[in-house]
């Protein structure tokens, strides 16, 4: 073989090699149920703040630690424990995307996505209050 030949077959390896480690740590969209069920998968949950309940943040404790409940698309509500600080306007988001996994009975999230309601609504601004 010649030496062209060997350097394309290592290139080729490294690169499904490549492939299979992103394939392995991308995580998928699920509700509660689905993370429940494998709790050591990480995963992304899209929801709503079940403003019923309360919100706990208390950074003099803990900054890196807010605690509150969320209900998924599929209608199963779970605690969710966010290891960050309390996002800026998180009770008017419309929608959020946590990613993390299932401990126990609790949503562990490492991180938050939210969809705030927009400040314009058909270009004009919206009267506040």
């Amino acid at each position: 073989m010649k030496k062209i030949h060997i350097v394309g077959i290592v290139i080729i390896a490294i690169a499904i090699g490549a492939i299979f480690t992103t394939l392995n740590n991308t995580s998928t969209y699920a509700g509660f149920t689905e993370a429940t069920n494998d709790a050591g998968s990480e995963f992304h949950v899209v929801g709503k703040l079940d403003k019923q309940k309360e919100a706990i943040y208390d950074p003099k404790v803990d900054a890196n630690l807010f605690t509150f409940y969320m209900i998924d698309n599929k209608g199963v509500e779970s605690k969710v424990v966010l290891h960050k600080n309390k996002p800026q306007d998180f009770e008017r988001s419309e929608q959020i995307v946590l990613i993390g996994k299932m401990q126990g009975n609790e949503f562990h999230a490492s991180d938050i996505l939210m969809k705030c309601p927009s400040k314009y609504n058909d270009g004009k601004p919206q009267a506040e209050g």
